[in-house]
């Protein structure tokens, strides 16, 4: 009998990273995550075909929307098929034995530092320093041996590093999630899609934005996320990235067939399943 191939995942980070955690928990199966220390390498597997979907952070709720993966999605212009909501939980990992006054370096991803910066402003005698990926800061504390050092990364990775958690739970805001993109290279719209990624343009004149947010009103479309995006080499103007929701699908291709006379380069990024958010 033919084993089944692994389906390959991109994700931003090293194994036990919270991409790593979103890919196995949307989808649910034996995978093969592919590393990547940035989005846009992130990208390149996807385009490559070295990776047969990519899993994409979007926005945090503490740290807010990650604006540079907005010119990712215009740039390589992949099908986003799903979403998930994965619950942030930040810990402080040192070496063993090691006690907050012996701490000189603390080291995570950009992210990660943002959602926990109410409890790092207390630590008046660290230097806070910037890493590629959370787990990758945890593996590398592992490595120096230096117990000057910690990171802010998951359980997961003090688990698999074999680091102390000194202190749990840091993020600033308990109620703390990511919110994912899964994407893909081929178009796929789920019979339970009642959710939508567009982006497009408007003409710099008053109201025009307006106009458009009132037609998905009259629809009763439920507009859940608007970006801004700068229009690079044209100053002054910007892009919009719209997260949707309908009930009825009727409503949406109605207010759809409206909105594409009144914006330019209007891009349907994705049709999807609504993602739930279930904190724990």
């Amino acid at each position: 009998m033919t084993k089944k191939k692994k389906l390959k995942v991109a994700i931003q980070g090293i194994a036990t990273s919270f991409h790593e955690v979103a890919a196995h928990t949307y989808f649910s199966k034996n995978i093969e995550t592919i590393e990547c220390l940035s989005f846009y390498k992130l990208c390149q597997a996807l385009q490559s075909g070295e990776a047969d979907f990519a899993v994409m952070a979007i926005e945090n709720s503490i740290a807010g929307s990650i604006l540079p993966n907005y010119f990712l999605l215009q740039d390589f212009r992949f099908s986003i098929v799903g979403e998930l909501y994965v619950p942030i939980h930040m810990h402080l990992l040192t070496l063993p034995g090691v006690k907050i006054k012996d701490i000189r370096t603390v080291s995570s991803h950009p992210m990660a530092i943002r959602q926990c910066s109410e409890f790092l402003h207390n630590l008046t005698h660290v230097d806070i320093r910037e890493n590629d990926d959370t787990a990758l800061a945890a593996k590398q504390v592992k490595e120096k041996a230096d117990k000057s050092q910690a990171a802010i990364a998951n359980e997961y990775a003090a688990k698999k590093f074999g680091l102390k958690i000194l202190e749990r739970r840091i993020e600033t805001h308990k109620k703390n999630f990511t919110r994912f993109l899964v994407l893909s290279k081929e178009r796929h719209i789920a019979d339970s899609a009642n959710k939508a990624s567009v982006y497009f343009e408007v003409s710099h004149e008053v109201g025009c934005l307006a106009d458009v947010l009132s037609t998905f009103k009259m629809h009763h479309i439920n507009l859940t996320k608007i970006q801004s995006i700068p229009i690079v080499g044209k100053p002054h103007e910007y892009s919009f990235h719209l997260d949707i929701e309908w009930k009825n699908k009727k409503n949406y291709n109605q207010a759809m067939q409206a909105v594409i006379r009144q914006v330019h380069n209007l891009n349907v990024l994705g049709e999807y399943k609504k993602g739930k958010i279930e904190f724990k």
